[in-house]
């Protein structure tokens, strides 16, 4: 018995002392992040670190209203860019487990409408190649001109980017895609699409991973903002998180900026699949901790097989006419809508205007991390995005 409530003291001292050093730990790196945002070159932003166990650091820096000296708080609510493309691979994923689809289904088995290579009109788009961004479908010059739509018409002392669109030109995703993408189409253009066979090269769409969100709906009989509550937000707690603004609690949202000056009017995304998940980091470090959870075979909200086809390395060298090296590239492999660099790490990049964002996690030490921002990057904003994210990798091994 004795020997029982000694080992049991000597567990609660060594709980207590790594509970002490965890604190300081994030005391320092709190107070050395402080002393980079103090350049002022980015207005607000968030950070999260965590494990396949749980969300080791999470916190807001600097404004998400500078005028209202608004602290950004992990709580603070912004769009995230691309990294909304890892949900896509996520739902295809379970939306295969519950038979819906598969990711070698050719698309136009689940379309309403015909979507064809005009260079290969014998060859069959698949599911699986808009995942790994090997459809042979480009970003046209529409895609950016006509994707982006102002939440209100008039928006006075802010800017108001030459290619947003009143909210009265906005298109359903279904009308927008025939638009581009079918042989119809008003914007239609052979060069569009690759001249080169689908499945064969690697390059990167936007469209093209909206439309499989697209496709998803067509399968399932089910809204992808539906369907990616049921079998993701809710799951993972992610209570703060939705495709669109009366989604969420629009008073959390953050401002964005064109530089640390300059407020962006809002807007969204007419394939808002491929880039508009408005969420926080909070909420981002629960799904970051799952995804980490899935690589180690432990994740709740996919099969394990399931988990390991959306990390799965899909390409090889013959994909590509460049491959970036760079270490926290997400090209140079791709699994279901997830990305690989060259240097071992997992995970998604994003940036659309007055939005970046990093999320990746290392694939030895199983730690990952987060960065959302509010602030275009020019050169200096550049130089202290990078010293935040190196201040996590710093840290992020002290953290437990």
């Amino acid at each position: 018995m004795k020997k029982i409530i000694t080992l049991l003291s000597i567990s609660v001292f060594i709980t207590s002392v790594c509970a002490q050093t965890n604190t300081l730990t994030s005391k320092k790196l709190t107070q050395e992040l402080e002393q980079i945002h103090a350049q002022g070159f980015i207005n607000g932003f968030s950070v999260v670190i965590v494990n396949k166990d749980s969300v080791l650091y999470t916190k807001g820096f600097g404004f998400s209203d500078i005028k209202a000296h608004k602290q950004y708080t992990e709580n603070t609510i912004q769009n995230i860019g691309s990294i909304s493309k890892t949900f896509i691979g996520i739902a295809l994923l379970k939306a295969q487990e519950l038979g819906a689809l598969q990711l070698d289904d050719p698309i136009n088995k689940h379309l309403p409408f015909k979507i064809i290579n005009p260079y290969f009109p014998n060859e069959q788009i698949t599911i699986r190649q808009l995942s790994t961004h090997t459809s042979s479908i480009k970003d046209p010059v529409r895609y950016y001109k006509n994707g982006y739509v102002l939440k209100e018409k008039d928006n006075p002392g802010v800017k108001v980017n030459a290619n947003f669109r009143s909210p009265d030109e906005k298109l359903t995703m279904e009308i927008f895609f025939k638009n581009i993408l079918t042989t119809n189409g008003i914007w239609h253009k052979k060069k569009n699409f690759l001249k080169e066979k689908p499945g064969t090269r690697f390059e990167y769409s936007n469209i093209a991973a909206a439309l499989a969100a697209y496709i998803l709906e067509q399968a399932t009989k089910e809204s992808f903002p539906e369907f990616t509550r049921k079998h993701i937000f809710k799951p993972l707690g992610m209570q703060n998180t939705g495709w669109s603004f009366k989604d969420i609690d629009f008073s959390m949202h953050s401002k964005l900026y064109d530089s640390p000056k300059t407020e962006l009017a809002f807007y969204s995304l007419i394939t808002y699949p491929d880039g508009g998940l408005l969420t926080s980091s909070k909420d981002m470090g629960n799904y970051l901790s799952e995804l980490v959870k899935g690589y180690t075979g432990n994740g709740t909200i996919l099969k394990q097989n399931s988990f390991k086809e959306l990390f799965k390395k899909q390409l090889s060298a013959k994909n590509y006419k460049e491959r970036s090296e760079n270490r926290y590239g997400d090209e140079y492999n791709s699994g279901v809508f997830m990305g690989f660099s060259a240097k071992g790490y997992i995970g998604h990049t994003g940036s659309d205007p007055g939005v970046v964002t990093f999320m990746f996690f290392n694939a030895e030490t199983k730690i990952g991390r987060l960065l959302i921002l509010n602030t275009e990057l020019k050169k200096e904003g550049i130089q202290e995005f990078i010293a935040i994210w190196n201040k996590l990798e710093e840290y992020e091994n002290n953290l437990h």
